[in-house]
């Protein structure tokens, strides 16, 4: 082993960077700190800070989650009510 070195490769964390840009489509107030949290597992990571970078990442995928969660309860209600001021307006066409 060489001075130096790292007895062991660095972890590879996943930083949620790309479930966090996809939630802020759906809805973008809980997305915001999602990204926000993606971006700090990176640099945590190069400055051998493990357990931060674990925790942003796991920060990260939380308001990701919960996002994406919010986000396709928002679209279905939504097209819900499409389809049933849909439904009403061509009953109410037919009388």
């Amino acid at each position: 082993m060489q001075p130096g070195y790292p007895s062991h490769p660095p972890q590879q964390i996943d930083n949620n960077m790309t479930m966090s840009i996809v939630a802020i489509f759906l809805f973008w107030p809980l997305a915001i700190p999602a990204i926000m949290a993606a971006s700090k597992v990176n640099p945590l990571l190069q400055q051998g800070n493990y357990a931060e970078a674990q925790t942003a990442a796991a920060e990260s995928k939380k308001w990701s989650k919960l996002a994406l969660i919010i986000g396709i309860c928002l679209w279905a209600v939504s097209l819900i009510c499409c389809v049933i001021s849909f439904i009403i307006n061509m009953n109410a066409a037919n009388v």
